[in-house]
């Protein structure tokens, strides 16, 4: 197996990377825009890298053979830096990328951000590297941050369902993909074992929380309104993220995790059980 590089390992999901490929006791290049910011990962190596910076990124690459390349920020210039990533990847010779995707990426997608998706996966498999597409659905990690400070969740999202994911069990997926060369050439979809809607989502967090969590369905122009002042491309995105799960493009229970791992990923209840500070924010007054 050649050298493997991980970008984004100062990241929530880029750092469980490669902090599990270090207990695996493998070699490993951080590619990472700012050093000083870097995990300290026993064994790995660690150099500055940015999208941005194609001839910077490529250099960085050198003698890379696989690469977990993690999607840029959100933004207008998203899909120019992720064009960079590629080019300089495929340059440095990298073989195989394994790349963080979203559920349901496709050109028409309602996600927005999922178009986007769709057209880097068509950009790696156009550029001659070997494609592993890691199709994620939203983390279990950010949904009690969607809950408002009044403790509603609202979007439009209707009665839909989606099987939320945990950034530890994508990590553990990742790094499975990363280490065995059969992965390439596969799109796999990624969930949790069970999807539920947000009303059930609310409840769970009730029950963990101890505090009233409830869940408003909004109308699409409600939806937009509660976002008035926000860029256009972030509104597009929200509204869009919520409008998937209405339409049913996230209700999907995939098996790939458990498949891969030989271990279940967590359900949202056991995900808010194993980490509380995910939701600490919103503890009941008095409550521990």
């Amino acid at each position: 197996m050649g050298r493997i590089a991980v970008t984004g390992a100062t990241g929530q999901l880029g750092s469980r990377v490669a902090a599990l490929l270090a207990e695996r006791g493998v070699a490993q290049r951080l590619c990472v825009r700012n050093p000083a910011r870097a995990p300290e990962i026993e064994g790995a190596e660690v150099v500055a890298a940015d999208y941005a910076d194609a001839a910077g990124f490529r250099a960085a690459l050198d003698g890379v053979s696989t690469l977990f390349l993690v999607s840029g920020h959100e933004g207008p210039e998203r899909m120019d830096l992720h064009r960079n990533a590629v080019r300089a990847a495929a340059e440095a010779g990298v073989d195989r990328v394994v790349y963080t995707s979203f559920l349901g990426a496709a050109p028409l997608a309602t996600f927005t951000f999922a178009r986007e998706h769709a057209e880097t996966e068509r950009l790696i498999r156009e550029s001659g590297l070997r494609l592993t597409a890691l199709r994620n659905t939203l983390y279990a990690d950010v949904a009690p941050h969607f809950v408002g400070s009044d403790g509603v969740l609202r979007g439009p999202a209707a009665d839909g369902r989606l099987a939320w994911v945990a950034r530890q069990d994508v990590a553990r997926l990742a790094v499975e993909c990363l280490l065995d060369d059969g992965h390439a050439n596969q799109v796999y979809d990624v969930t949790g074992p069970e999807a539920i809607d947000l009303h059930e989502t609310a409840a769970v967090l009730s029950e963990v929380t101890g505090r009233e969590i409830t869940y408003h369905a909004e109308t699409l122009d409600e939806a937009r309104a509660s976002r008035a002042g926000a860029r256009d491309w972030e509104i597009d995105g929200w509204v869009g993220s919520y409008a998937a799960i209405a339409t049913g493009e996230v209700a999907v229970t995939s098996h790939t995790v458990e498949h891969v791992t030989g271990r279940r990923p967590w359900t949202f209840a056991e995900f808010l059980a194993a980490e509380p500070r995910a939701w600490a924010h919103l503890h009941a007054p008095g409550r521990g």
